[in-house]
């Protein structure tokens, strides 16, 4: 599996080497979540158009003009090598390697306009994930966490009400998705492992092998057996002896959860099927998130690195986004079909956008001042596009939207007022976000 680093060549490893995991930064292993689950907020009923939260994080930025807001009109040295094709919706048009994305434009909404000033990865993430501009500057390589992210406040404002945990992340987490102040119980329960491999396997979630379920009730077994279990040799788990509690009750009906089996069972889809979504990682990751949700889980991060194309862009993209297109447009297509997209929302966005004017290594830079965002379901009106970028696409100039405008309106979908004020544990009020408008042509 190729593994991804950005422009630094800072990867999730080398992030936890500096001492950012744990409550701050890292993902939690699911005796974490479980053993810390019992202080989440309890909001009662809301009222909401959508119960649950696909995003997929297109992580280092990926291009605007080779994806959705191509501009066949400009200079060569911007519009770049690729043509355009025509979407569901007279006189819109993606760039030729989204044709399968264009063909269902109908059932989503794209946001061209939204722009912003942290042009670095470590700023730029922190900005999109948690609606919130770092508070110091932060070097592009950084893994920071200010504020928490949209995927731990769903996790702390909605929660579930089966076994599973709130807040998944696959295979990895972003580098500012974490839950800050929310505590450790909403941080993401991370999946590595690949459901493309022959012998895909969540960690936590199969009885340890040479165990059969009755044993494995045995009260008088349970904590030998949870010992040997991958989580407590987790640097992110700290003392083993926090685990010994309540908590290994809720870890062993977890294992013992039908639920979390037949959502971890992908080998259930048809070959058909899997093929649909596309057979790589990636692909997979999706079907997987769709499973996910499907059993209730409320807020699942695919993320997808490599983004960041600061040089070789065509080759790149041209052999990766049309894999991209039929994966995502797969996963809007298939809920759909199912009847969840009604409920379910769907979000494609990475930090920022690329730089207008290709570079002398043939790619293209950093650039905040563009890019185009993906939404879909929970009420989101199709083939809507707000906003736009100017003729050249160095900027977005017409209906201009914030990150905050963004994930308010994620927040509203999904019943949690993106006005609330938190408080830290230190008892200090925090916005959610500080500017609370959603984006009304979003809103149903």
């Amino acid at each position: 599996m190729t593994k991804y680093s950005n422009c630094d060549g800072i990867t999730r490893r080398h992030a936890l080497g500096f001492g950012l995991g744990g409550l701050w930064g890292a993902g939690t292993t699911l005796t974490n979540a479980l053993s810390l689950k019992a202080n989440a907020n309890d909001s009662g009923p809301l009222k909401a158009s959508a119960k649950r939260c696909i995003m997929i994080w297109l992580d280092g930025g990926p291009t605007h003009f080779e994806t959705f807001d191509p501009k066949p009109e400009a200079p060569t040295e911007i519009r770049g090598e690729y043509g355009t094709c025509q979407t569901s919706n007279p006189g819109i048009h993606y760039s030729e390697h989204m044709s399968k994305l264009a063909a269902i434009s109908d059932k989503f909404a794209l946001i061209r306009s939204i722009r912003h000033n942290q042009g670095n990865h470590g700023a730029g993430n922190h900005y999109m994930m948690t609606g919130a501009p770092p508070r110091i500057p932060v070097g592009c390589g950084a893994y920071v966490s200010f504020h928490p992210s949209m995927g731990s406040v769903v996790s702390h404002e909605v929660g579930t009400q089966n076994a599973l945990p709130n807040y998944f992340s696959i295979p990895k987490m972003t580098r500012s998705g974490g839950p800050n102040f929310l505590g450790a119980n909403h941080a993401p329960f991370v999946v590595p492992d690949d459901p493309n491999g022959s012998g895909f396997r969540v960690r936590d979630v199969a009885v340890p092998g040479g165990l059969t379920g009755g044993q494995f009730r045995s009260k008088s077994n349970v904590r030998s057996m949870l010992d040997r279990m991958q989580r407590f040799n987790d640097s992110a788990f700290g003392d083993p002896a926090i685990a010994i509690d309540e908590y290994y009750e809720q870890g062993m009906n977890l294992v013992l959860s039908p639920d979390a089996q037949i959502a971890f069972d992908i080998s259930q889809e048809s070959d058909s099927m899997r093929e649909r979504y596309y057979r790589d990682s990636f692909g997979q990751r999706c079907l997987l998130a769709r499973r996910l949700v499907e059993a209730g889980v409320p807020f699942v991060t695919v993320y997808n690195g490599g983004w960041d194309h600061h040089r070789d862009l065509w080759n790149s993209c041209r052999d990766r986004l049309p894999r991209v297109d039929q994966s995502i447009s797969t996963l809007i297509s298939d809920l759909d079909e199912r009847g969840l997209l009604d409920d379910t929302l769907v979000l494609v966005l990475g930090e920022f956008g690329r730089t207008p004017k290709i570079n002398t290594r043939v790619g293209r830079d950093h650039w905040s001042n563009a890019m185009s965002v993906l939404m879909a379901g929970g009420g989101t009106p199709g083939g809507v596009v707000v906003g736009a970028t100017d003729k050249k696409g160095y900027s977005a100039m017409e209906n201009v939207k914030s990150p905050e405008n963004f994930i308010s309106t994620v927040y509203s979908k999904l019943g949690i007022n993106p006005d609330k004020i938190l408080y830290t544990p230190q008892g200090r009020p925090t916005h959610l976000v500080s500017d609370a408008t959603p984006i009304s042509e979003l809103m149903s």
